[in-house]
């Protein structure tokens, strides 16, 4: 069918829109007409083999095993109905048209009718009889033939899209959440496949693809459309889990009507009821909901991550619980084929929280560690903000691979195509930029060349790594016996427990100190000792230290402070954190944190930070080796970071005094 012609029959379909006014909203729209338009296809599909059917249902007993292949068998589909209806029949009954209707869904096969099931099509018929406006709809449908001979299979999925297309736009506010603007998803399966365009011309060849976050099902229906364009004799055989009931039921529609494999589209949530548990495949794609919380599947996730480890799906770790993004990136690692199997290749859509969110050692960065260092990382892009439905936020397409070209091998890609958008006509929702086909061309020859200029940069793996050292100072101390000082003790806690005649006494005694002074620890446990007794207190070994710590004050001139083995005590107060880069690594992934330490020997590359960056300033200082921990994250917009030097003070003078200029005269003009 020309795009001319699917135009029309979206058209003949969007004006039964008309009839909906005003007991439907305009988000609502979509309840009615893609479940009918779903319905009219089955109904035009089964009207050649309708009285074989009906013949077959009296001749074969209702105990019969296996009765559903035999009856798919004459209807010449993988689905039938034994209703006596069709859409041309419920019209010869107006009175009786929700029944009938009724009696004509509930005849058609289980996996038809399933997709009706979850559209909940049968509140709409309620909806629409109340209003009698039921037969009114039904006749519009029964008008319009989407018989496959004159819709094609694969038109009437264009056809399918563009009415869900349409709906998305009116309902702005869900839009994101299941609808993938078409251009972001060209460019994702673009990138998904730039690396296999010679495998992908091979004749015959059938590949694998889920999307566990499927939707409406874009990212399905575009990636077979562009591995069709680069070989019509190739085959993608394509995937998909969807939570939500009526997006899962648009999906499963669309396979469905183009004669795809609809069992092939599971309902459920991918973390807590895997629809695909232990099934592999050469590709996956995803646009998970940003920010989303996983907080109804924790206790699942979180005893699959402790009991199964890396035997399960989220062995690297565990983001926070309010963003599952990274749950949703290592449920798809976990389906790519292995490397021994041949590989896969992944790319999904994040915000820029999974680039660096969660500080070294966090649930975040382990993945990031385990995803880097296993040289699965193959490129960021960075996208245009404003090109989504419900958000303007700037996203990010991660492409991830277990069979990395020789030259990509051991390095990162960053691309970055923040400007590379035009504007859209009209605001839809947030969405007010857009990818033209020369801009997805653009940004898929910048990832596919793989070389570096203003737009590209390539690093080693190791570069996204660093070392989290906590850098230590000695504590020095003085004693001094001051109003602060004394202060701090009649507020101390343990000083608190003390009656108050022998508190008083106590205070008074360390006034009649004031202005003592002592070097060492000892001997300032020795004057509270002393201040104790002679206020008839007892002296518990607590509140002499609660008195002596409260008599401390920090002083860099003060004698250093060590433990009873002359090693140093760090002070708290004077406690630094910083990052040093990883040195090179050429050992894999090693689960373990600290045994990577061990295995990296990152000693000698601290200590060289410490003496070249530390030293200068704070000649006492120290690292913790047992406090390290190895972080990573994914700085993009720091490397694609252009200085621009602030414009001089004569420049800004000038356009002051223009613009004070102009103010007066306005001034005037008013006064006058």
């Amino acid at each position: 069918m020309e795009s001319e012609k699917i135009n029309n029959h979206a058209a003949f379909i969007w004006s039964v829109a008309d009839l909906l006014r005003g007991v439907y909203k305009q988000s609502e729209y979509g309840r009615v007409i893609l479940p009918l338009t779903v319905l009219r296809r089955l109904d035009c599909v089964l009207e050649p083999t309708k009285e074989e059917v009906l013949a077959a249902v009296g001749r074969l007993p209702d105990t019969l095993q296996n009765r559903d292949p035999l009856l798919a068998k004459f209807a010449g589909q993988s689905f039938f109905n034994t209703s006596r209806h069709t859409f041309a029949t419920l019209l010869g009954d107006p009175d009786n048209v929700a029944g009938n209707l009724r009696n004509y869904i509930a005849g058609f096969s289980e996996s038809a009718r399933d997709i009706v099931d979850k559209f909940n099509f049968d509140g709409q018929i309620d909806r629409l009889n109340d209003h009698n406006l039921l037969y009114l709809v039904v006749s519009k449908f029964a008008d319009l033939d989407l018989s496959p001979e004159t819709v094609s299979d694969l038109d009437m999925g264009y056809l399918y899209e563009e009415l869900i297309r349409r709906f998305s736009e009116l309902s702005n506010e869900t839009a994101g959440e299941h609808f993938t603007p078409r251009e972001v998803i060209r460019l994702m399966v673009n990138l998904l496949f730039r690396e296999d365009d010679e495998l992908l011309t091979k004749p015959g060849i059938v590949k694998t693809l889920l999307d566990p976050a499927c939707g409406t099902g874009g990212m399905l229906s575009v990636a077979e459309d562009y591995l069709r364009q680069l070989n019509p004799e190739a085959r993608l055989m394509v995937f998909g889990q969807e939570v939500n009931a009526e997006t899962y039921a648009t999906c499963r529609a669309d396979m469905l009507i183009k004669g795809q494999e609809a069992s092939n589209i599971k309902f459920g949530n991918s973390f807590d009821d895997d629809q695909h548990q232990g099934e592999r495949f050469d590709y996956l794609l995803a646009n998970p909901p940003f920010g989303v919380e996983w907080k109804m599947v924790a206790d699942k996730v979180k005893d699959e991550h402790a009991i199964q480890g890396f035997a399960g799906r989220f062995g690297a770790g565990l983001p926070r619980i309010n963003d599952g993004s990274f749950l949703f990136l290592q449920h798809m690692i976990d389906k790519m084929k292995r490397r021994d199997e041949g590989g896969a290749r992944l790319a999904i859509v994040f915000n820029g929280s999974p680039l660096f969110t969660g500080g070294a050692g966090s649930g975040e960065s382990e993945i990031r560690r385990w995803i880097i260092e296993s040289d699965m990382l193959e490129a960021v892009v960075a996208l245009p903000d404003q090109l989504f439905y419900n958000t303007g936020i700037a996203t990010y397409i991660w492409v991830v691979t277990n069979r990395k070209a020789p030259p990509r091998r051991g390095k990162v890609q960053l691309v970055d195509a923040r400007d590379q958008f035009t504007k859209t006509g009209k605001s839809l929702g947030q969405k007010r930029k857009e990818l033209s086909p020369d801009q997805i061309d653009e940004i898929a020859r910048l990832y596919g060349s793989f070389e570096e200029g203003p737009q590209v940069k390539i690093f080693p793996n190791e570069s996204f790594g660093f070392l989290h050292i906590t850098v230590e100072r000695p504590l020095r101390l003085r004693w001094e016996i001051t109003d602060d000082t004394l202060s701090v003790v009649g507020t101390d806690k343990k000083v608190a427990k003390l009656d108050y005649d022998r508190r008083e006494s106590l205070l008074t005694q360390l006034r009649a100190r004031r202005g003592d002074v002592y070097s060492t620890e000892r001997a300032a446990q020795q004057a509270a000792q002393e201040a104790l007794q002679t206020a008839a207190a007892d002296k518990p070994a607590a509140i002499v230290k609660a008195v002596t710590e409260a008599l401390a004050i920090r002083d860099p001139d003060a004698p250093i402070i060590t433990d009873r083995s002359g090693t140093p005590k760090p002070d708290p107060d004077l406690r630094d954190y910083e990052n040093v880069p990883l040195p090179p690594m050429a050992v894999p992934f090693e689960p373990d944190p600290a045994a990577r330490l061990q295995a990296i020997e990152y000693s000698s590359a601290v200590d060289d930070y410490i003496q070249a960056e530390v030293h200068p300033y704070v000649p006492d200082a120290w690292h913790d080796p047992d406090k390290a921990k190895i972080g990573y994250e994914i700085p993009l917009a720091r490397h694609f970071f252009t200085y621009v030097p602030p414009r001089s003070l004569r420049e800004i003078d000038a356009e002051i005094n223009m613009l004070e200029s102009e103010i007066q005269s306005l001034l005037l003009e008013i006064a006058e």
